[in-house]
């Protein structure tokens, strides 16, 4: 019965010993490298910016693409990494991969997404556009009305008050 425990753990203490430089090398699921990656929005315009998320790399990584849609950009470090990356202005309209790969590993992950023809709506730029010619000229005018309103109420106070005067 002792000669059968005894065998019983020296099997268990060569599975683990066999075991932890598997685990340690990222051979075993859940090691160190990329899961559950998410991006959003997926469907991007160009010259817009897209969140990328990645569980997994704890330590961070990198956020890339193979076709030059985006420039590289760092992942944060957590039990979930984030990274913004800025859509080029000429990326190619259509489906894209994006790549993520843990610092300290070789291996990668990658999610589909798709880019949009054309910029979205300029929205919140705050004046950084001119006024339109007509827009000058009722500008203009209502300025000159003022002007106009100004001149004859102080005339009208002036004649007043040297009426009273006299």
């Amino acid at each position: 019965m002792r000669a059968a425990h005894a065998l019983t753990a020296a099997a268990a203490l060569a599975v683990v010993g066999l075991a932890t430089p598997i685990a340690a090398a990222g051979g075993a699921p859940g090691g160190n490298g990329p899961t559950n990656i998410t991006v959003s929005p997926f469907r991007v315009h160009q010259g817009s910016t897209m969140q990328v998320s990645a569980a997994g790399c704890n330590q961070g990584g990198l956020v890339f693409s193979r076709d030059n849609t985006f420039d590289s950009e760092r992942l944060s470090p957590g039990s979930i990494g984030f990274a913004t990356v800025r859509i080029h202005d000429h990326a190619r309209p259509g489906r894209h991969q994006v790549h993520v790969r843990c610092n300290g590993s070789e291996r990668e992950g990658s999610r589909e997404f798709e880019v949009l023809a054309a910029r979205g709506a300029q929205g919140g730029l705050g004046g950084s556009f001119g006024p339109s010619t007509t827009e000058t000229a009722i500008g203009a005018g209502l300025v000159g009305s003022a002007a106009l309103g100004a001149g004859i109420h102080l005339m009208r106070r002036r004649v007043r008050a040297t009426r009273v005067r006299v």
